[in-house]
C-alpha cells in the first residue's frame, strides 16, 4: 500500500509570526512604512505624546517656568483577528497536479497548491490590512473614525475630486495644517488613488485651471512626465498613496502620529494547514490564521482629514 503524507502543518507564537508579518506588512501603507509601526504589542501599548506651547521668556535671575506643557496618551490594543477556510481535495483530482497527489485514495492536497493558497490568504490579510487601516470598517481606535473630528482633529467635507478640482481640494488641506507642522521632514499628505491620479492628469495640462500650460502640461509631455517613479508634492508637502483610502479622500498628518500595532511575537498568532481527514474521515482541508492588528492617533489636533 502507498504511503501517504499528511500535511497538517501547525505554526504558533513567534514562529507564526514570520508568516503573519509577511502577510501583514506587504500592504502598500506599511510596506512603505507611511505610519509608525510598532511590530510586538503583547496586548496594548500606551502612545504618549508631549505638546506645549512656547516656553521662552525675558531672562531674569529667578527660575519662573513658562509655557504650558500637555501630555496625552492613547492606548493601541490591536484586534484579534482569524482566517478560516476550509476546501475539498476532490476538485484537484483531476487537474494537471494530480499526479503530485499520490495514487492513495487517502490523498493529500497538492503541495504547490498548499504553498500558492497559503500566499493567497496572506495577500488578502494584506489588502484586507490596508482597507481597515484607512476605511469605514477598520480596526478599533481607527483615527479616521467619526469621534476623530470631536477628539480635537480638522474635518473637511469632501467632494467628487477631478482634474480641474484637485488643485483647489488640495489646498483646502494644506491650508488646514496647523503651522507648527507645516514643513516637518515626516509631514505627508495621504491620498487616495483617484486624487492622485486627478493631480498627474492636472499637472499634464487637463485642468482647466492650467492657463499658462495649456494641453501640454509639464514638460509639454501631457500625464507622460509621471512615470510612478518620481515623487509627487503640493505646496512642499509630500504626497503618498494610500491604496486603503475611499475614493475622494485624503489626509495630512505626520507619520509619526499615526501608529499601527501588531504582535509579531504573540502567542495567539497561529498558521495552520490542517488535513481532516485523520480526525474526521472527510476529504477537507482547513487553512487557519491567527493574528492581533489594529491603528491609533496620537494628537488629533495635527490631523487633517479630508472626507466624512
Amino acid at each position: 500500500m502507498a504511503t501517504t503524507t499528511n500535511i497538517t502543518t501547525t505554526y504558533a507564537g513567534q514562529f507564526a509570526g514570520e508568516y503573519i508579518g509577511a502577510a501583514l506588512l506587504s500592504g502598500n501603507t506599511l510596506a512603505n512604512q507611511l505610519i509608525t509601526i510598532k511590530p510586538n504589542i503583547k496586548l496594548k501599548e500606551v502612545i504618549k505624546k508631549v505638546d506645549y506651547a512656547s516656553a521662552i521668556a525675558v531672562g531674569t535671575c529667578n527660575f519662573d517656568p513658562q509655557g504650558t506643557v500637555t501630555l496625552t496618551e492613547r492606548i493601541l490594543q490591536p484586534d484579534e483577528l482569524q482566517v478560516n477556510i476550509e476546501l475539498c481535495k476532490t476538485p484537484f483530482q483531476s487537474d494537471w497536479e494530480a499526479e503530485s497527489m499520490g495514487y492513495s485514495a487517502h490523498d493529500q492536497l497538492p503541495p504547490k497548491f498548499s504553498d500558492f493558497f497559503i500566499a493567497r490568504i496572506s495577500a488578502d490579510v494584506a489588502a484586507g490590512t490596508e482597507s481597515r487601516i484607512w476605511g469605514a470598517n477598520g480596526f478599533t481606535g481607527l483615527f479616521l473614525a467619526a469621534a476623530f473630528g470631536t477628539d480635537g482633529g480638522t474635518t473637511i467635507a469632501p467632494a467628487a475630486v477631478t482634474s480641474s478640482n484637485v488643485i483647489a481640494e488640495m489646498g483646502k488641506v494644506v491650508d488646514a495644517i496647523p503651522s507648527a507642522l507645516y514643513g516637518k521632514e515626516d509631514l505627508l499628505l495621504y491620498v487616495s488613488q483617484n486624487v492622485a491620479r486627478a493631480y498627474v492628469r492636472a499637472l499634464g495640462g487637463f485642468g482647466t485651471f492650467l492657463n499658462g500650460e495649456g494641453n501640454s502640461g509639464t514638460d509639454a509631455k501631457g500625464t507622460q512626465w509621471y512615470d510612478g517613479g518620481q515623487g509627487l508634492t503640493f505646496d512642499g508637502v509630500k504626497i503618498v498613496v494610500a491604496n486603503g483610502l475611499a475614493d475622494n479622500r485624503m489626509v495630512a498628518a505626520e507619520k509619526t502620529n499615526l501608529f499601527f500595532g501588531t504582535g509579531l511575537l504573540n502567542d495567539y498568532n497561529q498558521v495552520k494547514v490542517l488535513d481532516m481527514s485523520d480526525l474526521d474521515g472527510s476529504k477537507n482541508v482547513r487553512f487557519v490564521m491567527r493574528y492581533t492588528a489594529g491603528v491609533q492617533y496620537g494628537i488629533a489636533s495635527d490631523i487633517v482629514f479630508y472626507g466624512a
